[in-house]
């Protein structure tokens, strides 16, 4: 697992073809501290070319755990045998996947700031 922080937002880069029963209690452990640890994630799945239902189960945790602190959570970097899954299960309906890195990045920083914008109009601080 490689991560890099960009503009605020926290790059978790999985290593490795799959993401299954065989690894996935790894995963779950070594990307506990990240979530823990920011509140804008992307986890760039461009190595991944295999997930069962363990794996997905484990992104699906990775997105409650950011949803309960009003984090949020990018796909990135998806391979078509991986998304034909996410859409098979309607994950792709509860978390945004995206192509790329930076457009995944910009969502972010985009959404943020709008509701920055959103918070000051309600306040009266603009």
């Amino acid at each position: 697992m490689l991560t890099e922080t960009i503009e605020d937002v926290l790059i978790v880069e999985l290593e490795g073809e799959r993401l299954d029963g065989g690894n996935v209690d790894e995963f779950k452990k070594n990307i506990k501290p990240f979530i823990e640890g920011t509140s804008k994630m992307v986890i760039d799945l461009k190595q991944i070319r295999f997930v069962d239902s363990s794996g997905l189960g484990s992104i699906l945790s990775c997105l409650r755990q950011m949803n309960a602190k009003s984090g949020d959570l990018k796909i990135c970097g998806i391979s078509k045998s991986v998304r034909v899954l996410f859409e098979l299960i309607r994950l792709h309906r509860i978390i945004d996947i995206l192509m790329r890195m930076t457009v995944a990045i910009a969502l972010i920083i985009s959404q943020l700031q709008g509701l920055v914008a959103e918070v000051m109009s309600m306040s009266g601080m603009e």
